[in-house]
């Protein structure tokens, strides 16, 4: 099998819920630094317009959202499994509120008062701003929680979270599953990037304990890769995807074979555009040619993202 190659930065949250599962399952990966705004031209070379982080690349396929990330990593190393049974389909509606509702609630938050200057106050004020107009552009008209609002929304998640942790090491039971890992890194951004707001953790003494046996975990074996060496095994593979399911699963009267555009439906609007190979119950894969990454496959979890045909 090819390299595990993880597009990230050290400060991304979805990054850490996944270095955090590559650890979990004790797997060799190679780390590519990318930058945290755009412009990210090596990334979006291999996307073809995607540029939220991470991005999981294996080969000449390129995987898209950590929620399909997930379902990879557990494909390629099922155990032990970050979806466990019983209560499969618990620890993936769990994981789906956390990287949604409480994700949005603690960035709002930890975003807020001193937070903000944990961040950026070492850093020249041109900084602050551009990131601030990425995340911006990023976010198009969604709506974001006043800080009043996220601490209120945030303490209620924590003491929910709390609740769970009663009687048991981790959620939703003695070893922990995909739900604990995308509620670990919404918490481990107010926790590790913004130290300033992270008191309001201490208000559930379970959740903080539970942050350290989690953050035990660790992140696995990393090599240290660079962007252009990922191009080049893009370009010098064959894109074999690991998806398990390939029944074509037609919502939308579009064939295989047509130019689609790939969307998130909310954060990141930028298109990616190919020739569409797959619409199964769980995902899309677009055919995509280019000079520097020859052929490769992107993947895209169906659940957040809208597929368009192009039109002319």
């Amino acid at each position: 099998m090819a390299d595990l190659i993880l597009h990230h930065y050290a400060t991304s949250p979805f990054s850490e819920k996944m270095r955090l599962i590559l650890g979990y399952k004790k797997l060799a990966w190679k780390s590519v630094i990318i930058p945290q705004i755009m412009p990210k031209p090596d990334l979006v070379a291999l996307t073809g317009g995607y540029r939220k982080t991470p991005v999981l690349q294996i080969g000449a396929d390129i995987y898209c959202d950590t929620a399909l990330i997930c379902d990879v990593i557990e494909h390629l190393a099922p155990t032990p499994s970050i979806y466990p049974e019983p209560g499969k389909g618990l620890s993936r509606l769990v994981a789906q509120w956390a990287d949604t509702s409480l994700f949005w609630a603690s960035m709002a938050y930890s975003f807020s008062g001193k937070g903000a200057a944990d961040l950026f106050g070492n850093a020249p004020p041109e900084l602050a701003k551009a990131f601030g107009d990425d995340r911006k552009a990023m976010s198009g008209n969604a709506i974001r929680l006043r800080p009043g609002d996220a601490a209120a929304a945030y303490k209620s998640y924590l003491r929910r979270l709390s609740d769970m942790l009663d009687d048991t090491d981790f959620l939703l039971g003695a070893f922990p599953t995909v739900a604990d890992f995308a509620s670990y890194h919404p918490l481990w951004f107010t926790r590790k990037r913004t130290p300033s707001m992270a008191g309001i953790l201490q208000l559930t003494p379970a959740v903080v304990d539970w942050l350290d046996r989690m953050a035990g975990i660790g992140h696995g074996t990393m090599e240290t890769f660079d962007a252009a060496q990922a191009i080049e095994v893009a370009a010098a593979s064959e894109p074999h995807t690991l998806l398990s399911d390939s029944t074509f699963q037609d919502e939308h009267g579009i064939p295989l074979g047509s130019r689609v555009t790939v969307t998130a439906e909310s954060f990141g609007p930028e298109p990616t555009e190919g020739e569409l190979i797959a619409a199964t119950r769980t995902h899309y894969t677009l055919r995509r040619t280019g000079e520097r990454i020859g052929t490769v496959h992107v993947h895209f979890p169906r659940i957040g993202y809208v597929l368009k045909p192009v039109q002319g």
